[in-house]
């Protein structure tokens, strides 16, 4: 029978639980358990397509063209594992799928509920997916914080599972935070007290509390909290802060957390093996020097619009034996009077320009004219999607001398559509997920930079765009020397671009960064750090390489 570890949040958001489940399923997989992971998110969107990033982070895209919360790009990067949409469960989906039913019938002569029936619909989807997955163990994390009224159908529907299921094949594991206050210096545990008694309140005691904090938790602190929350003091697991993220299943490791999930679930596994995973994990603090990567962005207010592109940056920085320093830029800075400017401080003393993906019109003229600097004075340049197509419009404006040439997106008049539309996006009238979405095949020319690149003719290449280059300039721009080496879609839609003559100006039409894994940096990833790396020695600044990656 399947098992199911349910993770929870107290106190507050943002306490790292996406790290915690994904670590703990690691160290399941570590130990030969066929694991996954699910995440629950309790807003009413259908999913995370609509949501600005600068408010709720990054929307992350798995194969299947499901636009989820970015917690699933941290269970695939730590599992090294394709996941579905389907492993993100929101209220709108559960509550569609609820209201589709009653019109049809399903219900006739009863009263729809929440319980039992958005509760049933909600079991239904989890053990559903666990078992197309094939894994014995799935991990679910619960978005929001204990006691939001949001969440309270989902904390339901696991309670009921325990009762189901049976309690050898359910865990529930609490994730709260231990604060401290600098003039006491004691960590303190009453908010994790009240967390769980919010919990208890539900019908839920946790069987394991993971304890977040600056430090680790002191034993006496541990004691205090098994006592208040009847939990056992073995079951009470420090989760300090660390050096990466992925030092995090070492650390619960060393706590011990293994004992009580595969002692409660009953699961006879091998040893934990975490001898390559460490070895992985310790490329993230085993850096000699460290490059510096200005992001030219529009949503540089949060860290976490650009989750996916930061992780794969540093992938590729550890893999080389260097550290990342990322500079964020507004790229409404590089827009009016004066840029020429404040470029030269913003980015004079970089090594290498990403232009990460975006929406809209605001800050893009600013993006426009970074492609153009980087052109002009050699910067290695990475152009991710959105940042790919105004690329080209820097080019057509700059090389080719159509000053008017825009994107569709931006400027629906402009007389040089270099950035079109895609055909089967002209009838579409919502906004929800009916961008192109998802995997498709990327077939890469030879010779080209590309090819130097991922050593293959094939690539996978995961993608969320509805506008595309209009391939009627594709001849002037290639003759300038914009060339395209790599098409999908049986050559309907270009998919990379490199730039003659320049050390690295490449973009994809895709997004590399969603296939990035700390394991397996993504090939593209690394040619743009090469190249950052190849500019910095160039420029005659000494840069030592980690001994593991020599």
């Amino acid at each position: 029978m399947p098992k199911y570890i349910f993770v929870t949040g107290g106190v507050m958001s943002g306490l790292g639980k996406g790290i915690t489940t994904s670590s703990l399923a690691k160290l399941l997989q570590l130990s030969g358990v066929a694991v996954t992971c699910m995440k629950v998110d309790p807003y009413i969107n259908f999913d995370a397509g609509t949501m600005n990033p600068i408010a709720h982070g990054e929307v992350f895209v798995t194969d299947d063209g499901g636009e989820c919360d970015m917690d699933l790009g941290n269970y695939e990067r730590f599992l090294n594992k394709d996941l579905s949409r389907e492993d993100n469960i929101t209220t709108g989906q559960v509550y569609n799928a609820v209201i589709e039913d009653e019109r049809k019938g399903k219900y006739l002569g009863k009263c729809v509920q929440i319980i039992p029936h958005v509760t049933d619909e909600i079991k239904r989807r989890i053990r559903e997916r666990t078992a197309k997955s094939g894994s014995s163990v799935s991990v679910i994390e619960c978005g929001g914080t204990v006691g939001d009224i949001e969440s309270l159908p989902f904390l339901e529907a696991f309670r009921q599972m325990r009762l189901e299921d049976g309690a050898e094949n359910t865990m529930f594991v609490h994730v709260t935070l231990a604060p401290e206050i600098g003039v006491v210096g004691e960590m303190k545990t009453k908010p994790t007290q009240h967390s769980v008694q919010e919990l208890r309140r539900i019908g839920i005691q946790p069987d394991v509390i993971v304890v977040r904090g600056t430090r680790a938790l002191p034993p006496d602190a541990k004691e205090k909290l098994a006592l208040f929350t009847s939990v056992p003091v073995q079951n009470v697991i420090s989760n300090p802060d660390v050096g990466s993220i992925y030092e995090v299943p070492e650390s619960l490791h060393s706590e011990g957390v293994m004992k009580p999930v595969m002692g409660h679930l009953r699961i006879r596994g091998k040893r934990t093996d975490l001898v390559a995973w460490n070895r992985v994990a310790s490329r993230f603090a085993d850096r000699r020097s460290a490059v510096t990567v200005a992001m030219v962005g529009k949503y540089v207010t949060l860290m976490d619009s650009y989750v996916s592109v930061n992780l794969a940056l540093r992938h590729a920085a550890a893999a080389s034996g260097v550290g990342v320093e990322i500079k964020w830029v507004e790229s409404e800075e590089f827009e009016g009077a004066g840029r020429e400017e404040r470029a030269s401080k913003a980015l004079s003393h970089a090594d290498g320009i990403v232009l990460p993906q975006g929406y809209g019109k605001r800050g893009t003229e600013g993006k426009i004219w970074t492609a153009d600097y980087a052109r002009r004075n050699g910067s290695p340049l990475l152009g991710l999607c959105f940042g790919f197509q105004l690329s080209i419009v820097s080019f057509a404006r700059n090389v080719l001398g159509l000053k008017e040439a825009s994107s569709t997106e931006l400027d629906p008049r402009t007389p040089d559509p270099v950035i079109d539309l895609l055909p089967e996006q002209k009838g579409v009238s919502n906004m929800g997920g009916t961008m192109r979405l998802g995997g498709h095949d990327v077939s890469i020319q030879r010779p080209s930079k590309a090819f130097d690149v991922y050593q293959a003719r094939t690539v996978r290449g995961r993608h969320r765009h509805r506008f595309e280059l209009n391939q009627g300039y594709m001849g002037r721009l290639q003759d300038a020397g914009m060339r395209f080496s790599a098409f999908s879609d049986g050559g309907r839609r270009a998919e990379i671009l490199e730039l003659d003559g320049h050390p690295f100006f490449m973009g994809t039409q895709y997004h590399p960064e969603y296939c990035s894994r700390p394991e397996y940096p993504e090939p593209m990833f690394m040619a743009f750090m090469k190249a950052a790396i190849d500019a910095r020695r160039a420029r005659g600044e000494e840069l030592e390489v980690a001994a593991s990656a020599r």
